[in-house]
């Protein structure tokens, strides 16, 4: 099993940029991920998490910019050294023979790695016992769920204790009790000394459990930085406004609304032609007050005001979306 040497780096992404044709995947991406760390990528289906990712184990090549792990430069045909620093739970997982077992199918990627049949066996059903599955591991894998696959990547991106953690949307199709054992697990690695870079949409999931944070969105870093700097970038004060039009109007309740306060607040909403709640923050010296006198001269009844703030869905909501 390879160890991280005392010293080294974990991760180390510097000015990463990729395109596709004309589109651009990633633009002047840079993070790092020490050993011992939990890093969250975070950022919604399109982002560039998973184009990252495979930049990382060298699937893919950066047009510009670098990557390392552990201190070894992914350039050009990554060396089989440089691979087994690495595991990897991808996204989508095709990788598993379907008619072998989970066990068999785990024992032959041991053995690949060079595990002696014995310790190799002792290791898998161990990995099948942490992720829940040594109940079904002689049951081939094409009767398995999408769940139980999932957990089954898990296992064998574990299975030689990797310096390296790259996980690619561990918790889909898992229900919530294995979701908190797989990120028990990822945990328990980051304490061995692994470096984890964590890939998801789902912004709960990042709540005591993640170091640190990078917001991707379209390619391009929007924050990088501690869970507690990710809340602070975000104003500090905002309010939810439960409005509903008394006539009828010309456009949507949030649009009015935005056209009405101007640049007074910021408004973010959803809502239909019978009401909407609106996420309101005052900008520079503006007043609650002088905010709501606007929106109710444009026609919008407002049946509750609640002070808000920020969490951390609000903070993915004003990097990711626009602000006005």
């Amino acid at each position: 099993m390879v160890r991280a040497p005392v010293g080294t780096d974990g991760i180390d992404v510097a000015g990463v940029t990729r395109r596709f044709g004309s589109r651009v995947a990633l633009r002047d991406v840079t993070l790092q991920v020490p050993r011992g760390h939990v890093h969250a990528l975070l950022g919604p289906n399109g982002a560039g998490k998973t184009t990252l990712l495979r930049v990382l184990t060298g699937a893919l090549l950066p047009d510009a910019g670098t990557v390392s792990v552990m201190g070894r430069r992914a350039d050009g045909l990554v060396s089989k050294e440089y691979r087994r620093l690495i595991g990897l739970v991808p996204s989508g997982d095709r990788t598993f023979y379907l008619r072998l077992s989970g066990f068999e199918n785990l024992l032959f990627f041991a053995r690949l790695h060079g595990l002696p049949k014995r310790a190799a066996s002792r290791r898998v059903w161990e990995m099948l016992e942490a992720v829940d599955l040594a109940e079904v591991g002689r049951e081939p894998v094409n009767s398995y769920s999408h769940g139980m696959q999932k957990r089954l990547s898990v296992a064998r991106a574990l299975l030689m204790d990797p310096p390296i953690l790259l996980v690619d949307e561990a918790t889909h199709d898992l229900d919530p009790e294995a979701a908190m054992r797989v990120q028990r697990l990822v945990r328990e690695a980051a304490g061995r000394g692994a470096a984890v870079m964590w890939a998801t949409q789902r912004i709960e999931e990042i709540r005591g459990f993640a170091d640190r944070v990078t917001l991707l969105h379209r390619g391009e870093v929007r924050f990088s930085g501690s869970i507690p700097e990710f809340l602070s970038a975000v104003p500090e004060v905002g309010y939810l406004v439960h409005v509903r039009p008394v006539r009828p109007l010309d456009g949507s309740v949030v649009a009015v609304a935005r056209e009405a306060v101007g640049p007074c607040a910021t408004i973010r909403g959803d809502g239909g032609p019978d009401g909407a709640h609106l996420a309101v923050t005052p900008v520079g010296d503006a007043v609650l007050g002088e905010v709501l006198t606007r929106i109710r001269s444009a026609g919008l009844e407002i049946l509750s005001v609640r002070e808000e703030r920020p969490g951390i869905e609000q903070a993915f909501l004003w990097f990711t979306g626009e602000r006005s």
